[in-house]
């Protein structure tokens, strides 16, 4: 199943975040693979994510933003039932085990704030998602060293705003880059 994530993000590692629906007008306009939805409610979810699938790609919905979810099990549950996402992000690591029971992609977001952060990435091994995105994604010596501690792929996202972040990021060993910035979509 991840080889269709690999596959996108080899022919394009810029991985549109959208915000709101703005957003998913622009990046439904450049040759994006992958769109990460940062927004919505129960009511708007399955329209956003089915607007992206009519387009032929990939939906990740970061579960923990949606309004009206809660951090439980039954929001992946909904998520899988009442849209099309191929995934979720979230910072819940019980979140990504029931993700993948249910066959959906899993992104587990790591805000990379301190020494401790740090160190908590490296036991993610344990829950295994199908990636790891670290945050904020403008430090290439961090995510070079959390990318030798767990051997999961690494996205970075957070403050990426110019090329020269997407590039420095890429070479620190990320898989690729997620964005907000829609100057950075079109590189």
């Amino acid at each position: 199943m991840n080889q269709i994530f690999y596959d996108a993000v080899q022919e394009n590692p810029i991985i549109a975040a959208i915000k709101d629906d703005e957003g998913l007008e622009e990046c439904l306009k450049s040759n994006i693979q992958v769109i990460f939805i940062l927004y919505g409610d129960i009511c708007s979810i399955p329209e956003i994510v089915g607007r992206i699938k009519d387009s032929g790609r990939i939906a990740m919905v970061h579960i923990d933003l949606i309004n009206g979810l809660s951090g439980k099990d039954i929001s992946v549950d909904f998520i899988h039932k009442n849209t099309r996402a191929d995934g979720i992000i979230t910072t819940r690591q019980g979140l990504v085990l029931r993700a993948k029971e249910l066959g959906l992609y899993t992104i587990l977001r790591i805000f990379v704030i301190d020494s401790m952060a740090l160190s908590e990435a490296g036991r993610i091994k344990i829950v295994q998602p199908d990636f790891i995105e670290i945050l904020p994604g403008i430090m290439p010596k961090i995510i070079k060293k959390i990318r030798m501690s767990t051997k999961i792929p690494l996205l970075a996202g957070g403050l990426i705003s110019e090329k020269q972040d997407v590039i420095d990021a890429l070479d620190a060993g990320a898989m690729a880059v997620s964005s907000t910035s829609k100057k950075v979509w079109s590189f």
